[in-house]
Formats: structure tokens, sequence, C-alpha cells
């Protein structure tokens, strides 16, 4: 006889805390786990840190970014609740400044080796480069093809030349980090996952004895990661890859997790937060979808109907690639296509062009 049961409704989303530790304080996640916070200069102005007991020392989960601030509210955390402990290893999500930044400099300090994915530590490596006139120029020309304005792509087209002032420079060596491979801190051991679309080879860690889940960006409270394209990989997909993560994760996870996330608060309901995230997406797939219905449309025409709130220059980047990532899927999934007209890109419905 056919199993007619329905699946157990999904656990609603619940913060773990009331409130996050002030800077330079901790918070005990568990015994011999601490969460502390690291000041970003961005409207999202924290990145959460972890710390894992690791022997005598700290294996230490993401760093913050390379700025006076983050690096005082560091030394505030040495001499007060981290006094007398070293860090033992230095372990980096992915390769964004808030979270690499200060990779190198703690390594230094504590002679720690650095553990991250292959992706992170040369993806921070070419970026740290900076950009030539040639990349500037390919990064205008993404910019300006797909409709955004002379004047703003100029801005925007020089801010990867801000990740040098941002990070510091990293160890010549590294422990690479992939799936699945398991780590052992302090007594515990914690399972190597692998996510992707907010940055390639996004690293999170998995303790199944204590139901913790590391989950770096990759699923946060409140807020969606930025999923973006960019000039080196105009065709891309991160969409895509982010979407195929957020299912590995609830096939493989419990839902009766602990996420610890890389922003915002702890909390509880991990699968119902990878549907709503999902849910998010095809919302902004379908607002796209509809819009090219009626007028063939850039993707810089796409970021007011996906972003109604005015952006400066930082955040009409993360705006314009985050809505040509949108574009991309529904180009994958044969549902618009993107033509040339008059020297820029647009969008239209599939097979219009065809049609026409």
């Amino acid at each position: 006889m056919a199993d007619d049961r329905s699946p157990a409704p999904l656990k609603a989303l619940r913060p773990a805390f009331d409130a996050a530790p002030a800077y330079g304080e901790v918070q005990e996640i568990a015994q011999g786990i601490l969460w502390t916070r690291i000041p970003l200069p961005y409207l999202l102005d924290h990145v959460n840190i972890f710390l894992i007991e690791d022997g005598d020392g700290w294996a230490v989960i993401d760093t913050g970014i390379k700025t006076d601030e983050a690096l005082a509210t560091w030394e505030q955390l040495f001499d007060g609740p981290l006094k007398g402990k070293a860090i033992s290893r230095v372990i980096v999500t992915h390769h964004h400044p808030d979270h690499i930044g200060l990779a190198g400099w703690l390594c230094d300090r504590f002679e720690a080796p650095l553990l991250t994915s292959y992706s992170t530590y040369v993806g921070c490596k070419v970026i740290s480069q900076g950009f030539d006139e040639g990349t500037t120029r390919n990064q205008f020309d993404f910019y300006t093809r797909h409709g955004m304005s002379d004047e703003v792509a100029g801005i925007v087209a020089i801010q990867g030349n801000e990740y040098l002032r941002r990070v510091n420079a990293l160890p010549n060596t590294f422990l690479r980090l992939v799936m699945p491979d398991v780590l052992e801190i302090g007594g515990r051991s914690f399972r190597v996952l692998i996510g992707d679309g907010h940055a390639p080879e996004q690293v999170m860690l998995y303790c199944d004895d204590e139901r913790l889940l590391f989950a770096a960006d990759q699923v946060i409270e409140k807020i969606s990661p930025n999923i973006s394209v960019y000039a080196n990989e105009p065709n891309g997909d991160p969409l895509g890859h982010f979407l195929r993560s957020l299912r590995f994760l609830r096939q493989e996870i419990p839902d009766d997790v602990l996420v610890l996330p890389g922003h915002r608060l702890p909390f509880h309901g991990l699968h119902a937060r990878c549907v709503e995230l999902e849910a998010h997406h095809e919302e902004r797939c379908d607002l796209i979808r509809e819009a090219c219905l009626s007028a063939p449309r850039t993707v810089a025409e796409l970021v007011p109907i996906l972003f109604r709130r005015p952006l400066d220059p930082h955040q009409m980047t993360f705006a314009f690639t985050e809505a040509l990532a949108h574009v991309n899927r529904l180009v994958r999934r044969g549902e618009i296509e993107t033509v040339e007209q008059g020297g820029r890109l647009v969008n239209i419905p599939a097979g219009e062009a065809r049609a026409g």
C-alpha cells in the first residue's frame, strides 16, 4: 500500500539568543565554544566570529576586516576574555574581506596555520594583486553593456581595489579544506561542508554529536546573502549554485541543528530558512520575467524593480550583480534570453527574438 503520510511541517526559524555580544565581549554557545563580533564599516555593521577551544588555545572561524576599529576590538578581546590564550588555527570560510581580512595578521601574530578552501586562498591572492588598467576597463565595459550609465560605471568599476586596503597579506602556505574532510578540534569532530553561490567553495563545519552548524554566509537569519555575477565570469550561474547548496543542506543536515551564521543571530530552523531563501529568489525571478514581458530590459533597468530603496555606489554594485545573477538563472532555465540591441544587452522572453 502506498505511503500517503504527509511530510512533517517545517519548524519556523527561532533565534537562539535574545541579543548579540557587545564588541570586545564573548557569548558562550556551548562549553568550549565562544561567539564574538567584529565591527564592519558598512550597513551590515558586524561579522560573527566563533572560537573553539583547541588544547591550550582557540581555533578561530573567520577574522573580520582590516580596519583600525576591527584591530582595536581584537586587542580588547586579547586583553579581556581571551587573555593568556593563543590562537591555534585560523579557519576562513570564504574570501570576502569581512571574513578573511585579518587572517594574515592573526596567523602572523600567533604563528598559527591557515585552513581554508583552495578557491578562498587563491581568490584572495589574485584579487590582492589589484586591478590593472585592462581589468578596470573590462569592469567598466561589463557594467555599461548591461545598461549602467558611464558615470556610475566609472565609480563602481574601481571598487575592486578597495579589497587591497581591507585584507592583510595571507601566509605563503595553507591547509586546504575539502568535503568530506573531518577536522578534530579540541575533542570535537567537525565535518567539512562546501557551499557555493555567495562565494566559491565556502567552508562550513558541522558537528553531528552536538548538532552545531557553522554556516558562514550560506544561511543567515532574516537577510539573504548576496549572490553576484562578476565581470570575469559574466555568464556564470551563482544563483543556481546557491540554490543547489540550500537543497544539499536540507538533505544532509538535520533540522534540529543550531545554526551559527556569519552575521546576525544564531538560530534554529535550518530547513525552514532554506525554504524561505529559495522562495525569496523565486519571487525575484518572477519579477524579472514579468518585467521582460512588457519591454526589453537591461540589467540596470531591472535593479530598481528588485531594489526599491536608494542605493549608494557600494550598494549599487551588489544590487546590479545580484540582478544579473537572477537574469542568468532565468537564461539557464530557458525562460528569458539576453540579446544585443543598440550596443547594449537586453533581456526578453525566450523565443521572442526568433519569433520576431
